[in-house]
């Protein structure tokens, strides 16, 4: 891949990148969330369609103008969330989309399952039964049947996007041990993670980005300090304009939000943390560490399986959603248009939607004192266009998410969890936001605030709790951190390489 350009709305996602891939070897992708690995390894797949470059394999240019396309080069993608049919069998899974045929006839039964039990033998796990239904195999054998689907075709190169986020420690080594016999045949594979200690043990070189451009290609794996890849990752050409934020000594008010022994099985660790009236907690991690299920099951949406949640004292039930808002918490979810707003109605309605009650006579609305207030609400928080009655989907991501952000202002919430509040907006619409958080807090509003962009954690927050894979690893205040010490913590956490 040389030069490779792709541009949304408002961001340039990747800007002239490189990647080259030999036979055989295991490739490395580096970069923080953000950073454009996504957007390569989808252009890679024929997801996405590139704005410029060029794609050459094996020694041809060529174009790769859907996933058929680069599947019938020999390319395969295992993406994080695997894209199975948990209602079809493994052989179904396996063959969907390029079913087995004889005389022009779908081969169904005993000959696609033996083919299919062929295939998960050469991976090393013929008890996976063939017949089995997708949706009863836990997450590691389900990536054995996504790897399967992939060597069904005549696979020359498999993109594996995480392959080890949900698997332990035993299911990992297993999953190396795969990855060696398909190189030993000569398959290249691209293997993107965030664990460095994975990348030493398993990599041959390594390519890495930084804010949409491949700031280095074909490092040695092995050899290349890890101070040195961190170093790489950092570092920004987007420009953050951080509100000034006011000294904060001398006001040791009792926490408004304090959570106890709060954890969920696979997804994060009993976890204790408290927000002051006024105080923005920032959650650094990386994907997977466990921020955004954190504020998920603060907020209700997700049941824990032990811990509290108390509000100015008083115990939440949890697992519910209603008891939280009631209570005075609210959410502006990282997919803001599929989770946080109804894109088909008013900016009005979707500013007053969670406070209908409050305009509600004898299940009639009062249209007019709705309008009034939420246009109200969204004034303070400079949302344009200045009209209640426009479309949301017809405003801009920074706009959208003031929306959100208004709804909570409306309801009169005492905690804002944050999760992602910035993504998809462009730089300017982000200052706006970034002062409209500080003056919420500021007027004594306590948040608690996920980003997968350091800086952004950083200057926006007085304290900072580093996750690394559901724990807890260092607590301190925003001002005692930098970017390099966050990155190394959520890494390694360790700076002894």
């Amino acid at each position: 891949m040389s030069g490779i350009t792709k541009s949304f709305p408002g961001v340039r996602a990747l800007d002239g990148v490189d990647l080259e891939v030999l036979p055989g070897e295991v490739h490395c992708l580096l970069g923080q969330n953000g950073a454009g690995k996504s957007t390569l390894i989808k252009v890679l797949a024929g997801a996405h369609q590139p704005d410029g470059g060029r794609i050459t394999w094996s020694g041809e240019e060529v174009l790769l103008k859907s996933p058929i396309a680069a599947m019938r080069l020999g390319i395969a993608t295992i993406y994080q969330e695997l894209d199975l049919v948990e209602g079809l069998s493994v052989a179904e899974n396996i063959f969907l989309g390029h079913e087995l045929t004889a005389a022009g006839f779908v081969v169904r039964g005993r000959a696609g399952r033996a083919r299919a039990a062929a295939l998960l033998a050469r991976l090393g796990h013929p008890e996976i039964g063939p017949g089995r239904r997708v949706g009863s195999l836990s997450a590691a054998q389900q990536q054995i049947v996504s790897m399967a689907r992939a060597l069904s075709h005549d696979v020359r190169l498999i993109v594996m996007d995480e392959p080890s986020a949900a698997l332990d420690p035993d299911e990992v080594a297993n999953l190396f041990r795969i990855v060696a016999a398909l190189t030993a045949d000569g398959v290249a594979v691209v293997y993107i993670s965030h664990r460095l200690e994975e990348i030493r043990r398993i990599g041959d070189r390594v390519t890495v980005l930084k804010d949409g451009r491949a700031v280095a290609v074909g490092l040695p794996a092995r050899t290349t300090p890890t101070r040195d890849i961190v170093a790489m990752m950092t570092g920004r050409n987007v420009e953050y304009v951080f509100p000034e934020q006011r000294d904060r000594a001398g006001t040791a008010q009792e926490p408004v939000l304090r959570v106890q022994g709060l954890c969920r099985s696979g997804e994060f660790e009993p976890l204790d943390l408290d927000v002051r009236p006024g105080e923005i907690v920032g959650l650094a991690g990386l994907v997977g560490s466990g921020r955004s299920e954190i504020l998920e099951t603060i907020y209700g949406a997700r049941k824990p399986d032990a811990g509290q949640v108390t509000l100015d004292g008083r115990q939440l039930r949890t697992g519910s959603v209603r008891a939280a808002v009631r209570a005075g918490i609210g959410l502006a979810p990282e997919e803001r248009k599929a989770q946080g707003l109804l894109m088909l109605e008013s900016v009005t309605r979707n500013v007053s939607v969670s406070s209908l009650s409050r305009f509600s006579r004898g299940g009639w609305v009062d249209r007019r004192t709705e309008r009034r207030d939420a246009q109200q609400a969204t004034r303070e928080l400079s949302l344009r266009p200045d009209n209640p009655d426009a479309r949301i989907r017809t405003l801009s991501g920074g706009n959208q998410q003031k929306a959100v952000l208004a709804r909570w202002l409306l309801r009169g919430c005492r905690v804002l969890l944050l999760d992602e509040p910035t993504r998809g907006v462009d730089v300017g619409a982000r200052a706006e936001l970034y002062a409209v958080i500080r003056r919420l807090a500021d007027e004594g509003l306590a948040v608690l605030l996920v980003s997968s962009e350091v800086p952004e954690v950083l200057g926006l927050a007085d304290r900072v709790l580093v996750l690394r894979e559901g724990s807890v690893v260092h607590t301190a205040p925003a001002r005692e951190l930098d970017e390099h010490r966050v990155l190394d913590l959520v890494m390694e956490g360790s700076t002894a390489s």
